[in-house]
């Protein structure tokens, strides 16, 4: 029987040291690069350095789990009650001998553990982030702290998530939960990146219609939810339920069993009454994550276009190539069989369209649209 502890805390302290040592260096170079700038500027840059270190976060995270190294070390937060694999060294060998393919091997605890310690630093970089925006509120900086505060509150979210991930044995709703919650610290990053613009550059919001400000956020819900759907393809392993394009199986609408495949609260590769998931239910987890593709592409594609005719053209660029980088690598994942890179890059696209998406809701404003005169004289609205 296996006696490993599922919370083994003896290495917290060591972990936590750990990250905060990792952590002191992108805190140096912000120091550093923004020398004799104000310490809200400095703020600012630590802020979107933290984005850029999370976006890692999450890529790196979907990295772990396409290569199985989600129990590279079964316990939490260490490895074996160690800080690192090295100490480890006996234990993983011993499971690796026992098991070659299995889940616990040195190249995964590795993996594992360097997830970990990214996930650390980003936690302290957050929390830095979080007293010095409140210190500088204080000042008169006029940049509230309350999306810091809610930011440093769902890091440590995130963190439970984490544990849980490990020792409830990769259970799909948790895994994929994990994966929302590191995509929901980009877009509370985003915000805060948004307001340290508007408050030291004196940037102003851009105006577009009402229309498309509605399709914005209809466009924002959407991506939420094909995100959920996404990772919860990936943490039931359905992307090969379907390995033909256009079609599924040679069908247009393959045989599927819905209620079982959205079954939430159940284990990895099991239904809630502990029997084998059928492959009906992984087909349907599969084609239903396609059926959304469709809307999401159209709705977004829509949605760049008219924020470009409104004059938001970055955005509405950047936009266009992440929903065609999508559509790519989404293919791939299909017709080559899920290669890791298009399945790291589906990920990592996706965050980055939450993280855009975010940024134009938060730069822009709705606004009417101005009216032309007709030939007759009488006022119409503009189409652009």
């Amino acid at each position: 029987m296996d006696a490993t502890p599922l919370y083994d805390l003896s290495p917290a302290l060591r972990l936590a040291l750990m990250g905060l040592t990792l952590a002191a260096g992108p805190l140096a170079w912000v120091w550093v690069r923004h020398a004799g700038t104000s310490p809200a500027r400095r703020l600012r840059a630590l802020t979107l350095l933290t984005l850029f270190l999370t976006f890692d976060l999450v890529v790196f995270g979907a990295f772990t789990r396409l290569t199985d190294s989600g129990l590279g070390c079964p316990d939490w937060p260490g490895c074996y009650g160690n800080a690192s694999p090295t100490g480890a060294h006996a234990e993983i060998a011993a499971a690796q001998a026992d098991m070659p393919t299995g889940p616990v091997t040195h190249t995964k605890a590795w993996i594992e553990m360097v997830h970990r310690y990214l996930a650390t630093t980003v936690g302290v970089l957050i929390t830095a982030l979080a007293l010095g925006t409140w210190s500088q509120r204080r000042r008169g900086v006029a940049v509230h702290p309350a999306w810091a505060i809610a930011t440093f509150a769902w890091v440590c979210v995130q963190g439970a998530f984490g544990a849980l991930t490990v020792t409830m044995k990769l259970f799909p709703a948790i895994v994929t939960l994990h994966l929302l919650g590191g995509v929901l610290l980009l877009v509370l990053l985003r915000r805060q990146a948004a307001d340290y613009a508007f408050a030291l550059d004196g940037h102003a919001p851009a105006r577009i219609g009402i229309a498309t400000r509605r399709l914005l956020w209809a466009g924002f819900a959407l991506l939420w939810l094909q995100v959920a759907l996404g990772g919860w393809v990936s943490t039931n392993y359905a992307v090969l339920a379907c390995s033909d394009f256009p079609q599924c199986q040679g069908s247009w609408w393959p045989a599927m069993d819905l209620p079982q495949g959205f079954e939430l609260w159940r284990e990895l590769g099991l239904t809630a009454t502990g029997q084998p998931i059928d492959f009906a239910a992984l087909t349907a987890i599969h084609y239903v994550h396609r059926l959304a593709a469709y809307l999401v592409l159209t709705v977004l594609g829509l949605l760049a276009w008219r924020l470009h005719r409104e004059g938001v053209h970055r955005p509405a660029r950047w936009m266009g190539a992440l929903l065609l980088a999508q559509l790519l690598t989404g293919l791939s994942n299909i017709v080559l069989g899920w290669p890791l890179l298009a399945a790291v890059a589906h990920t990592g696209g996706a965050a980055a369209l939450l993280v855009v998406m975010t940024g134009v809701l938060c730069e822009t404003r709705a606004a009417a649209l101005p009216r032309a005169r007709s030939a007759s004289g009488n006022t119409v609205e503009a189409t652009a």
